[in-house]
């Protein structure tokens, strides 16, 4: 399938969550890109109403590129945890209330396995999603999607990141990814696989709309 390059220039990165923000500009920097974020601009966040994560990242770049007059790159991601039928999903960032407290959204997830009777490793899978969304003024978009599996663990593990990351053991690693440094949590370089959902989701998209 064909892409439609983005040529460097202005880019509003459609999101007003700090920890995503300042994660798709670390990913961004090597293109060249002048990054503005919706927050920066004062753009209102669309009401999330889509049933998945690909029709909520088309919402927020569709609203940003339209508000600004310039392509946007957004991003919709959540925590899925096996055991409780795929929750909270899409709505991860809900599960943490107005005030986006993630302690009392990660005590929720645990409490909830607890009660499902998941106390050992391969009872407790979940995996991290993340689907960008490019999308120009005249309605074009392209999407990708990336996912991480692990297990969720207990209690929470590091400081560093954001949202569920402190409970996030990704297959294969010893520590969480909230005790990753953003490098090592992105794992992503020109010429090595990426790590978390949304460097994966990069990675696909520079090689579609970047480098093509």
């Amino acid at each position: 399938m064909s892409h439609r390059k983005l040529e460097p220039g202005r880019l509003v990165v459609a999101s007003h969550n700090k920890g995503k923000i300042r994660e798709i500009n670390e990913l961004l920097q090597p293109f060249g890109f002048e990054v503005v974020s919706a927050a920066e601009l004062d753009l209102p966040e669309p009401e999330e109403t889509g049933l998945t994560f690909e029709e909520n990242a088309a919402l927020k770049a569709q609203a940003a590129a339209k508000a600004s007059g310039l392509p946007a790159l957004a991003d919709d991601s959540g925590f899925c945890v096996a055991a409780l039928d795929g929750d909270p999903g899409i709505y991860s960032a809900r599960w943490a209330g107005p005030d986006k407290d993630f302690d009392m959204a990660m005590r929720t997830v645990e409490e909830k396995l607890q009660s499902e009777g998941a106390v050992n490793p391969h009872q407790r899978r979940g995996s991290f999603v993340a689907v960008l969304c490019l999308a120009w003024p005249d309605g074009h978009q392209e999407l990708f999607r990336g996912e991480v599996e692990g297990e969720v663990v207990w209690p929470p593990r590091g400081t560093q990141g954001f949202g569920y990351d402190p409970i996030f053991l990704p297959d294969g690693k010893e520590r969480t990814f909230g005790e990753m440094t953003s490098e090592e949590k992105h794992g992503w370089s020109q010429d090595a696989p990426a790590l978390s959902h949304r460097a994966r989701a990069f990675q696909l998209f520079a090689k579609g709309c970047l480098e093509s």
